[in-house]
């Protein structure tokens, strides 16, 4: 019965490494990447078209953005489901028209005036100057793939998964997408390792929360990119992050954890 089960089990895995080889990762100067958390906000909104021009200015290899959308179907870019932290306004993204939306202004500490961003409009800003990580976290994954061809972003964009059933639909629509998730924390063997892989093809995880399973990971296919974004984030962060060996770092520091990866030879 182990081998039968063995046997499954490594079908399974060529069938998911299959899948996997569809996918191909956006092309960057560095070895190592790094993402700009919801865009540089250092001094100006997240999730902006401005955070994400300054993400292009810090030499940042992605922008993270946030995908949700209207109640009358479009795509705009926020993290939050309502507008209240962020916004001079009030109430669920998915109960407003774009109109309403629109008419909405982010706060910042500049004094500029920033909008709530059309997905389209981040696009535009990004293509041929940074990839994008893309957060999906509530939308239509068929138009996403539409707005994504239409600006002919296809080989600049991995995705983030929230669902599993998101899996599911990114596979049907465009399998050449690589998506990213997060491991669970009960995968703690290769073996466990190599069932959740079968289940779930990935190109990118964000997390590793067991250390000693790099290399199994890599070995799959996979890279590892970790969260670096946090209140204390500074250079003892992201070297104890570096010392693991992943692949990327996201990071709301973009410009300040470049240079430090360049001052360390990292970069």
């Amino acid at each position: 019965m182990r081998n039968k089960a063995t046997n499954l089990l490594f079908l399974s895995l060529l069938m998911s490494l299959g899948a996997v080889a569809q996918q191909v990762l956006p092309e960057t100067k560095h070895k190592l990447v790094v993402i700009a958390h919801r865009g540089n906000h250092i001094s100006v909104p997240e999730n902006t078209l401005a955070a994400a021009r300054e993400a292009i200015s810090s030499g940042a290899d992605y922008v993270e953005v946030d995908l949700r959308t209207t109640k009358d179907g479009h795509l705009v870019v926020l993290h939050d489901a309502t507008v209240d932290r962020t916004t001079n306004g009030a109430g669920k993204v998915n109960a407003m028209t774009l109109d309403e939306v629109k008419h909405l202004q982010v706060f910042n500490r500049n004094k500029k005036t920033n909008k709530i961003p059309e997905f389209r409009e981040m696009l535009a800003v990004c293509k041929d100057k940074i990839n994008i990580y893309l957060d999906f976290k509530a939308a239509d994954v068929s138009e996403t793939w539409k707005q994504i061809r239409k600006a002919g972003m296809e080989k600049q964009v991995i995705v983030y998964l929230n669902k599993e059933s998101d899996y599911q639909e990114w596979q049907k629509v465009a399998p050449e997408v690589p998506l990213m998730s997060s491991l669970p924390k009960d995968v703690d063997t290769k073996e466990k390792l190599a069932a959740f892989l079968a289940k779930l093809p990935l190109k990118i995880v964000d997390n590793l929360p067991h250390p000693q399973l790099l290399s199994a990971i890599n070995k799959s296919g996979v890279q590892v990119w970790l969260d670096v974004q946090s209140a204390t984030e500074g250079p003892a962060s992201w070297k104890a992050a570096l010392e693991k060996g992943v692949q990327g770092l996201q990071t709301d520091q973009p410009a300040a954890l470049i240079k430090y990866l360049q001052d360390n030879g990292g970069r």
